[in-house]
């Protein structure tokens, strides 16, 4: 993840996962609170290297948590106005790509967009 003219810009290996909280997070959580909530609360491994989004409850604020093989990151936004539009998710986390979460923070909302379909590796 890089910054370029003030935007994310997200250089991600396709092994890199992201989940998105779909309960709001307390923002004043920083490296801990987020780690134990990746942990407890997603039940996932924070130490994966994949990234772990979450919003406040007026979704005006997002945190993403990566682990970058040395230590914890964490990128973090504010709008100034306007709200975030995350996916509705059933359970805990819902899974997006790359691409999504991009568009997710430059404010687009995607429950309109139609994916197209793509190929996927039939696992056995």
């Amino acid at each position: 993840m890089g910054v370029a003219g003030g935007r994310l810009v997200l250089m991600l290996p396709p092994s890199v996962r992201v989940f998105i909280a779909t309960e709001p997070a307390d923002m004043r959580c920083a490296f801990d609170g987020l780690t134990a909530r990746v942990q407890h609360i997603l039940e996932r491994d924070p130490f994966s290297g994949h990234l772990f989004v979450f919003r406040n409850k007026r979704a005006d604020r997002v945190k993403i948590l990566f682990w970058d093989r040395s230590g914890f990151a964490l990128w973090y936004k504010r709008l100034e106005k306007g709200t975030f539009r995350f996916p509705d998710g059933s359970g805990k986390a819902t899974e997006v790509e790359a691409a999504e979460l991009a568009l997710l923070l430059e404010g687009i909302d995607l429950r309109g967009a139609r994916r197209r379909p793509r190929w996927r590796r039939k696992v056995a």
